[in-house]
């Protein structure tokens, strides 16, 4: 389960550089009682996105994945990893991306070519139209001697903001708001105009001092009222307050190099004394390796091992990093 790491090197604001890109900045707001974690991606989104060359529309939906991934899975306190895959009928059927501690980040994409082109042509390119109807996980993996952890969303025509929501609501019950926005951006600088995918995310938690204050409303199917959305009392003005201020944050804002992490934060919540942590650096970096590869090639029957066969050779291509692997079948006789 995710939780937010308390450390006792908190620091004001402007005592230490600005965190920069692919740094997530763990923050809190005291007076408000609420927490969270800001990030900018910039050229480990681009590292990932631009070895796979997906459609536009499929590299900004699985930024997004990215994003959130990233903010969910760098709060994690111990060795493990922080797995979102979605499974829909949509275009985009699937996307995976997970984060392993402490930094490493991966992803893919997977989908239909000529669906996805009748969506465009159509208009419907929002992440809703896109996914479809289906399931979203969320998986916390502690490793091998420990049991996993799974959450698991439906996908009926939210965005993933919204599913980040459902998620804490139903796992946590800490009420949970989400911010996500991906673009493509020319740096200053840049020659020839390249474009450099971008993307920025804000995580804001309300985590109240007082047990009265922390009650959430009963969860669909639970023994209150059926029609409460679990949002905190409508009376808790510090949440409320954090809410309309997190309201005011523009698309452009999240992803801005010029404006970075503590800079938003900063802009939103210096009246009541925003502090941040030290940083969370997140990088491309895939798990894979021929080792890995060939003890799964070892696992196979003399008949899968044939088939595998092309040209002489057995080829494997990492879906994550694109990596290709070449063994002789002989390894396997």
């Amino acid at each position: 389960m995710v939780s937010w790491p308390v450390s006792a090197d908190r620091k004001e604001l402007g005592e230490f550089g600005f965190a920069g890109d692919d740094n997530v900045v763990p923050f809190d707001v005291e007076p408000l009682d609420v927490r969270g974690r800001a990030v900018q991606l910039g050229p480990m989104l681009d590292q990932i996105l631009g070895r796979h060359t997906y459609p536009e529309p499929v590299a900004c939906l699985l930024a997004e994945m990215i994003t959130m991934t990233v903010l969910l899975g760098s709060a994690l306190k111990f060795e493990g990893k922080f797995i979102v895959q979605t499974r829909s009928d949509g275009p985009v059927d699937m996307l995976v991306a997970d984060f392993s501690t402490p930094s490493a980040v991966r992803a893919y994409a997977r989908f239909d070519e000529a669906r996805l082109a009748e969506a465009v042509a159509a208009g419907k390119t929002k992440p809703e139209d896109l996914l479809g109807a289906g399931v979203l996980a969320l998986t916390v993996d502690q490793g091998a001697h420990m049991q996993r952890y799974q959450g698991i969303v439906q996908l009926d025509g939210s965005t993933l903001e919204d599913v980040a929501r459902t998620y804490f609501r139903q796992s946590e019950q800490i009420p949970t708001e989400v911010r996500l926005g991906v673009a493509k951006m020319v740096l200053p600088g840049e020659q020839a105009g390249r474009e450099h995918w971008r993307a920025g995310g804000l995580m804001l938690q309300f985590l109240p001092n007082s047990p009265e204050r922390m009650r959430m409303a009963d969860l669909p199917g639970g023994d209150g009222d059926e029609e409460n959305d679990g949002s905190p009392h409508p009376e808790d003005d510090a949440w409320q307050e954090a809410l309309a201020l997190l309201s005011t944050v523009e698309p452009t804002e999240l992803i801005d190099p010029t404006v970075g992490a503590e800079r938003l934060l900063y802009r939103l919540f210096h009246e009541h004394g925003v502090r941040v942590y030290e940083g969370v650096d997140v990088r491309d970096e895939c798990s894979c390796s021929r080792e890995k590869i060939k003890t799964i090639l070892d696992g196979f029957t003399a008949e899968e091992i044939a088939d595998s066969v092309e040209d002489g050779k057995i080829r494997i291509t990492c879906e994550f990093c694109s990596t290709e692997y070449e063994f002789d079948p002989s390894d396997f006789s």
